[in-house]
């Protein structure tokens, strides 16, 4: 019932600000079913920035998933609603470089941002807690996420969010720290990296 208002509440203020302008919605499309889109979709409003965001989670990887992108993106500028800005996030989990590099490519001709992880979204959600630059597992990440934490990490939670949003300018500086740290390997020997600190600035600034 809750969710149902502040849906219709949102409409509503959508359709006044149609009625001046073009509204500000940011398209975030995420490989991920359920991991990203439910930490995305528990950022609070912000008027400042953007009026709403369109979360897509969609299953795709790679090269399919900016392709995805790019569709949504013509579509909605198709019908004349075009978004403000288009993100995707991924990560590089066991795909082949080749692809990897690819879609970023492809994202950056089409200019569409990437928030992606090498080798997986996790190592955000780590450095909320402290600075890391060992490449570690996925099992390892549920490990020290969970150690973290104090309970144990599931995929699909949808209170990370509210469990590590008291540590989001930590984990934006230890991301920075380690995307600088390794910006002048290649990219095949950047693992771990995350390029997530960009987006989630976007929607705080």
């Amino acid at each position: 019932m809750g969710h149902d208002k502040l849906f219709h509440k949102r409409a509503a203020e959508l359709r006044r600000v149609e009625g001046t302008r073009q509204p500000r919605i940011i398209l975030i499309v995420c490989e991920g079913s359920k991991t990203e889109p439910n930490y995305f979709k528990a950022f609070p409003e912000n008027q400042r920035v953007y009026d709403d965001i369109d979360i897509q989670g969609t299953g795709y990887n790679t090269v399919t998933l900016v392709k995805k992108a790019i569709q949504l993106r013509n579509e909605a500028q198709k019908n004349r609603k075009p978004y403000q800005e288009v993100w995707c996030v991924f990560d590089r989990d066991s795909f082949p470089w080749e692809s990897f590099n690819e879609a970023v490519t492809l994202a950056k001709r089409e200019k569409i941002r990437c928030a992606y992880s090498i080798e997986a979204f996790e190592i955000w959600y780590l450095l909320h807690f402290n600075y890391c630059d060992t490449a570690f597992s996925r099992t390892q990440y549920k490990e020290k996420l969970t150690s973290a934490l104090g309970v144990e990490y599931l995929k699909n939670d949808t209170q990370m969010y509210e469990r590590l949003k008291n540590k989001q300018k930590e984990a934006i500086q230890n991301a920075k720290k380690l995307y600088a740290f390794q910006y002048n390997k290649t990219i095949q020997n950047q693992n771990p990296v995350t390029t997530v600190f960009e987006l989630v600035e976007k929607l705080q600034s």
